[in-house]
């Protein structure tokens, strides 16, 4: 059915195109002469991911796709037959190339590589045990992938722990570190980082100007799971001890070691695209290709195919590998990148564009951004919206360009890198991984809190960190 409606959106788009005067999408699209209404079709997907799984589960999970592909054609109708065809597809074409096929080109190598990596045996979860598994998960994050350390490592932590009554707090803290803070530090740790550096943002930018606030928040939410573990083992180890550990303690060994290989290869590749630059690039609908970035993507691809090729099928099956989580992201992102065209054309306008009551709330009177408001409303949307769309955003509400954002606005870049990585934490459907996680968990029978009561523990615990880092940090 959703390939039927992208043909009919194709059709219509062409004959939009013979029918109406074609605009240069990237020199003519003036936000400012846009009406607030271009960006109700990406308030509706944000909100559709926000609630659809929330209040219609069952038919959300059959059918997100067509729902992403009708908001899509929500926006690119109305803009066809307004600015002509040729402008729809121009702008289609410029959000899938630049930004939407490298994004999830890396995420899908990623997951997969992680998906071949199948950790044996099992450990007796102490709290210096857990703490240790949530310190390297952490660390581990900022270079697979949160969504990579997530898949490798909460399997074994659930069953280092699995003979526990009490394991509820493991997973939320693996939430709040691995699947989210741990990813803090380079482009390949969460999505956000990464449109940001695929906006031109250097590879190592957010390792040196937020490595203090990552500190901060890491090393605070390792002490205090220490400390949750450590009352709850110790106050109920009798409670658990008498009982048969389902998975006895054993050796570690790793199932599926060559995809370490492949994860390295893809760390190389990104570096590179971040530091060859030959000069080459291919114009495609008025979108610059650059050689380097089309290699990349190209080569990902290539340690995609490698690894489900040369991965034992022993190591995905104990992994219980499967397509849906990248699917699910995939189909979704495809909707945010073309919903999300206006939006950015009218938050570059400033304060003569739709949205400028948004600006004016980041801007302190002074007419200089408030670095304070940046980190709290990037990081408060990006608890419910997704903090890669939400970091966009505001990537483009400060300036749109890398080289001002990484100069004379580092501050302010560094507050959205922040608040969009740190607070995705902050609810199940903040950041990719979380609900993955939370799914796996309650698989093995965990009694996962609900949407509202995890979020009793985040409010809990990581606001007042935020608060406390607000005055330290930001």
């Amino acid at each position: 059915m959703s390939k039927k409606i992208f043909v009919i959106a194709a059709a219509c788009l062409g004959f939009a195109g013979l029918a109406f005067p074609a605009l240069s999408f990237a020199a003519d699209l003036d936000g400012a002469q846009l009406s607030a209404l271009w960006s109700v079709p990406f308030v509706g997907i944000l909100l559709s991911i926000a609630l659809g799984p929330l209040l219609f589960e069952h038919f959300w999970h059959q059918h997100f796709g067509k729902i992403a592909a009708a908001w899509s054609l929500a926006f690119l109708l109305p803009f066809a037959v307004t600015y002509g065809g040729h402008a729809a597809a121009a702008g289609a074409v410029h959000a899938l190339l630049a930004e939407y096929i490298p994004f999830i080109a890396l995420l899908t190598a990623l997951f997969v590589v992680a998906g071949g990596i199948c950790v044996r045996g099992n450990l007796h979860g102490t709290p210096a045990l857990n703490t240790g598994l949530l310190a390297l998960g952490t660390l581990l994050a900022s270079l697979m992938g949160t969504t990579g350390a997530s898949m490798l490592l909460i399997r074994p932590l659930i069953r280092a722990n699995d003979n526990r009554k009490h394991q509820v707090h493991l997973v939320v803290f693996f939430i709040f570190l691995v699947s989210n803070a741990g990813g803090s530090l380079t482009p390949l740790g969460d999505p956000p980082l990464f449109l940001g550096f695929l906006k031109g943002v250097d590879f190592f930018w957010t390792t040196t100007h937020i490595l203090p606030d990552t500190l901060f928040i890491c090393i605070s939410l390792l002490a205090l799971f220490y400390v949750v573990d450590r009352h709850f083992y110790l106050n109920k180890e009798e409670e658990f001890a008498a009982q048969k550990d389902p998975t006895p303690d054993s050796g570690i060994s790793f199932d599926g070691k060559f995809n370490f290989v492949l994860l390295g290869v893809v760390i190389a590749l990104v570096l590179m695209s971040g530091f060859w630059r030959p000069g080459i690039e291919f114009s495609v609908m008025g979108t610059p290709v650059e050689l380097q970035n089309l290699l990349r993507d190209v080569l990902l691809v290539g340690v995609i195919l490698a690894s489900l090729w040369l991965t034992p099928k022993s190591a995905r099956t104990g992994n219980d590998f499967n397509w849906l989580p990248i699917a699910e992201v995939a189909k979704l992102f495809a909707g945010i990148f073309i919903t999300i065209i206006p939006v950015i054309a009218m938050l570059r306008a400033g304060e003569s564009g739709p949205f400028g009551a948004v600006v004016r709330a980041v801007t302190g009177p002074d007419g200089q951004p408030n670095d304070i408001m940046y980190f709290w409303v990037t990081g408060l949307l990006s608890s419910f919206l997704d903090n890669a769309p939400t970091y966009l955003v505001f990537f483009n509400t400060a300036s749109g360009d890398a080289h001002t954002l990484m100069t004379s606005m580092a501050s302010t870049l560094a507050a959205i890198s922040a608040g969009a990585v740190f607070m995705g934490a902050n609810s199940y459907i903040g950041n990719a991984p979380n609900m993955m996680v939370k799914a796996i968990a309650e698989d093995r029978g965990i009694k996962m809190p609900s949407f509202f009561g995890y979020m009793v523990w985040s409010f809990g615990i990581l606001m007042p960190l935020f608060v406390i880092m607000t005055f330290l940090f930001i």
